[in-house]
């Protein structure tokens, strides 16, 4: 399997500050990868370093093979990024910002590829409109537009839902999911724990720049999430030996959060020895919001 971004070793320092304590990663070609962390974790640092915005303090990125500091035009050429920040010209329209952008990588007559994009993120009716005449969700459009006008086989999401409305959200995760089943490559940065969830193949979860789990979405939720457990019984205590798992009593239910399914069928087998009855019973499955503040917690 080709490697579309391998991070070797990374390590990033601002003075006494180090952003980035060796982190070592491979994402491959094809893959819909997640990046996630608390806010400073060193995300957005790797990103940078990733698209040759920042350099490394010491170790190796390379991008589809090209090195992102020895061989950077054609690292670039490989990869699009949609940032953070709402960065843009005020002085074009939709269209002309477009075209610019894919002079930039030496293309013309790309205007097929830019109608395409633009119909798909619902570009069309503001082609013409200046820049700053639109919303902030019309302008995060538009750069993800610019990261995809070059139709670079590695696309990096930095938080691209971020204040946007549900409206766009859906409307980008169709065309991103369109563009990965084509054979793109995704990283996505998200605060949105659910989008990655739904979205992502693996997941690198970092704090304080390091990386401190890496699995499979899948493998993430079945060994590092609990089970919710939502339990009203016919009496107003719970059996003796579950108040370890216990979490929260409200309105005569108990919440008690359990390590997985097979924690539940004890929790249940105890409480039919005790004699008591179920009379109302809720289980809210895994999720990737539990995993990740057990790991942040854990680290």
């Amino acid at each position: 399997m080709t490697i579309a971004i391998e991070a070797l070793k990374v390590e990033k320092r601002y003075g006494a500050l180090q952003a980035l304590a060796g982190v070592s990663l491979a994402v491959e070609q094809g893959e819909f990868f997640g990046l996630l962390g608390p806010n400073g974790a060193g995300k957005t640092t790797l990103i940078s370093i990733i698209a040759g915005l920042a350099r490394a303090s010491s170790g190796e990125v390379r991008v589809m093979g090209a090195d992102v500091v020895a061989d950077y035009r054609r690292a670039r050429r490989m990869l699009g990024v949609v940032p953070q920040e709402l960065v843009f010209d005020p002085f074009f329209s939709v269209r002309e910002t477009l075209r610019i952008q894919s002079g930039y990588f030496g293309l013309r007559n790309n205007d097929a590829w830019i109608d395409e994009v633009m119909h798909y993120l619902d570009l069309t009716a503001k082609a013409d409109a200046n820049m700053r005449t639109l919303s902030g969700g019309m302008k995060r459009r538009v750069l993800v537009a610019q990261a995809l006008v070059h139709r670079p086989p590695v696309i990096v999401l930095d938080e691209p839902t971020a204040g946007v409305d549900v409206g766009l959200r859906q409307a980008l995760w169709q065309f991103i999911r369109r563009l990965n089943g084509d054979g793109h490559t995704i990283v996505l940065t998200t605060h949105y724990l659910e989008e990655a969830e739904m979205l992502c193949d693996r997941i690198a979860m970092l704090k304080a720049g390091r990386i401190v789990a890496l699995d499979s979405t899948r493998n993430l939720l079945e060994t590092l999430s609990g089970v919710v457990l939502r339990i009203r019984l016919d009496r107003n205590a719970l059996p003796e030996g579950l108040a370890a798992e216990l979490v929260g009593v409200e309105d005569g239910r108990y919440t008690l959060r359990l390590r997985d399914y097979n924690a539940l069928e004890q929790v249940l087998h105890r409480i039919r020895e005790t004699g008591a009855a179920i009379k109302e019973l809720e289980l809210e499955p895994p999720d990737l919001e539990d995993v990740f503040l057990r790991v942040m917690e854990k680290h």
